[in-house]
């Protein structure tokens, strides 16, 4: 009889720790959800994967720190695999950079990053005399100059874009 009451009593004990340990992973991705910027990192270190900070990626692949807007940024998933990056960013946003170009993001922005450009960029557009163009690859070109082509190449300082920098919210991508 003690050995049922034993086996029983550590069922239950088991069933209430596990739904315990849900209630607080759960409580947990409630808090991170609602805080703004950038929370999914903290769920992602709890469960043991890290995540850099999104300038020190862009650097590794010589690419200016400040490309993305700063605080703006809410997430950001990179496969190291396949070199995809997919950015999630709270609103569509404008940004003016140090050499007063500007480049406008949608709420998802995403391309493939590699040594020195990200290609197959959705998401992005630059300001090209009067209208606004899709950007489809940035590169870096030399340790000077970024290059974005959008229609066709535009080079740019790269300085312009080693700071982060806040953006602007706007209605519409």
């Amino acid at each position: 009889m003690d050995q049922i009451l034993g086996k029983a009593g550590s069922y239950f004990f088991a069933q209430k720790a596990n739904k315990e340990i849900a209630v607080v992973s759960n409580e947990i991705n409630a808090v991170s959800n609602s805080i703004e910027g950038g929370t999914k990192w903290l769920v992602s270190k709890i469960k043991g994967k890290m995540q850099k900070p999104l300038p020190e990626l862009l650097k590794e692949h010589d690419l200016p720190g400040g490309l993305f807007p700063g605080n703006n940024l809410t997430d950001y998933d990179f496969n190291d695999k396949t070199g995809l990056l997919t950015l999630e960013l709270s609103n569509p946003w404008e940004v003016q950079y140090g050499d007063s170009s500007l480049l406008r993001f949608n709420t998802e922005v995403s391309g493939y990053l590699e040594k020195g450009k990200m290609t197959n960029v959705e998401g992005m557009k630059t300001k090209m005399v009067m209208m606004w163009v899709k950007v489809t690859l940035i590169s870096a070109e030399g340790s000077d100059k970024v290059q974005f082509t959008a229609g066709m190449k535009k080079s740019r300082s790269r300085e312009a874009y080693e700071a982060l920098r806040e953006g602007v919210a706007v209605d519409k991508f």
